[in-house]
């Protein structure tokens, strides 16, 4: 062949080519613009099934990187605004750099760099990428469905658990006892009771909301209400106890009609189950020792006095990240514990990040019972997490949130991403002044 002809034979091969290299280029644009809000669920699922002592060779930080990247692409290609008027992110981010900035000058350590995402980086971001991901009522209920999913599957194994049917219990590493804590309680995929009796309470808020919209219905919803329960009282969490008591007794009181109805028919079932549980030897005798436990207080209560003293030395701006539990094991005297966290999530703020970081958290606890206050004003949305049916609930599911957070850390990335990804799309799907909507749009 001559030379003419072989690059004749070439250029065409080149137009033969081209276009379905151009096509296969364009191929992550288009699945970026079209899955966006199923990367996202997705990757909560990575979340719930990812706890700290498995591992899953740092799924979830791949998981949160494609998403992001997959957001911010999806953004941009429908050309819409990477600043969206949602409340709250100008504070979230001088916090999450007061935390940051004092570990720059350190060695790394995993751990540390684990909690500051779990606690700030992670929530905090799911909350500005939840309000550009679910732009559509089809997304939001996408959202909704997945969470009643995650719900039934928390109950149903929490159940499982407290009957000992351990041969149904998936994944397996929940009934591992070299992993976690409370291997004696439901403790879930989260290998802690505490994340798994919030994480099930939130839900079940959220499941209220969708059988009051007609969205869960017939013996589904009749099947989940009447497990949820009995799953949280397999925690055998007393501040859980509390805070699913406390939410249910404030829908009864506070409304009518379906509402009160729904509060009523789960506090039967709860005291029914309550009652079975008693009437059975060995549950009677796990819950009555559960309650009467007064070891966990006391070691608390020195904790608590520890902190505060660690807390008056450094005000301002606190001991740093994860600095508490080796400065307190060395402090509190008497007591012996795998773990000397604060088991208070507004202590550890206080301990870590002094009075501005403090301020900061109050600030974001705040404005996240704001975001309930108005519902859109389109009707799409209406049948949606976005609508007011949902909204009325919203504060109590952060009362829920915020309450447990007074025996606890909220460490937990599952249950943060679920209260941020949800705070995210009530922010962005909310009626805005006119004023602040022409700012925004001339940016």
């Amino acid at each position: 062949m001559s030379t003419q002809g072989w690059k004749l034979d070439a250029h065409r091969r080149s137009i033969n080519i081209g276009p379905p290299l151009a096509t296969l280029a364009l191929l992550p644009v288009q699945a970026a613009v079209r899955l966006t809000p199923q990367i996202f669920l997705a990757t909560l699922l990575i979340f719930l099934f990812r706890p700290p002592d498995v591992d899953l060779y740092e799924l979830d930080r791949i998981a949160f990187l494609v998403l992001a990247v997959a957001c911010l692409l999806r953004t941009v290609v429908l050309g819409k605004s990477l600043w969206p008027a949602i409340p709250l992110i100008r504070v979230m981010l001088p916090l999450a750099l007061l935390a940051v900035i004092p570990l720059l000058g350190q060695p790394y350590n995993p751990q540390t760099w684990s909690l500051l995402a779990a606690k700030f980086a992670v929530p905090y971001a799911l909350y500005y990428l939840a309000s550009l991901t679910f732009d559509t009522p089809t997304a939001f209920r996408h959202l909704e469905t997945f969470f009643l999913w995650v719900l039934g599957y928390l109950s149903f194994t929490a159940i499982l658990q407290f009957l000992g049917w351990d041969a149904l219990v998936f994944p397996r590493f929940i009934l591992n006892p070299e992993l976690g804590i409370h291997i004696e309680r439901a403790r879930g995929p989260f290998l802690q009771a505490v994340a798994n009796g919030v994480t099930l309470n939130l839900l079940g808020l959220v499941a209220f909301s969708a059988v009051y919209r007609g969205r869960l219905r017939g013996w589904i919803a009749i099947l989940l209400l009447a497990a949820l329960p009995i799953a949280i009282l397999a925690t055998m969490t007393r501040a859980v106890w509390l805070g699913f008591a406390g939410s249910i007794m404030w829908l009864g009181l506070s409304s009518r009609g379906i509402w009160r109805k729904i509060s009523a028919a789960t506090g039967v079932v709860a005291a029914l189950g309550l009652l079975v549980t008693l009437m059975t030897p060995k549950s009677e005798s796990a819950l009555l020792d559960r309650a009467e436990d007064q070891s966990p207080v006391e070691f608390r209560m020195a904790v608590y006095q520890t902190a505060l003293e660690m807390a008056g030395e450094h005000p301002l701006l606190g001991w740093g990240v994860n600095q508490m539990p080796q400065e307190i094991a060395q402090r509190v005297e008497g007591y012996r514990s795998e773990a000397y966290a604060a088991h208070n999530s507004y202590l550890e703020i206080f301990v870590e990040n002094g009075i501005v970081g403090f301020a900061l958290y109050l600030w974001i606890a705040l404005g996240l019972f704001r975001l309930g206050r108005k519902p859109t004003a389109d009707d799409a949305w209406q049948n949606t997490l976005a609508g007011e049916a949902f909204r009325r609930l919203w504060p109590v599911l952060v009362c829920v949130y915020l309450f447990n957070a007074c025996f606890v850390v909220m460490n937990y990335q599952f249950v943060n991403a679920l209260v941020f990804t949800l705070a995210g799309v009530l922010a962005v799907h909310r009626p805005i002044p006119a004023g602040r909507r022409r700012a925004f749009a001339s940016r």
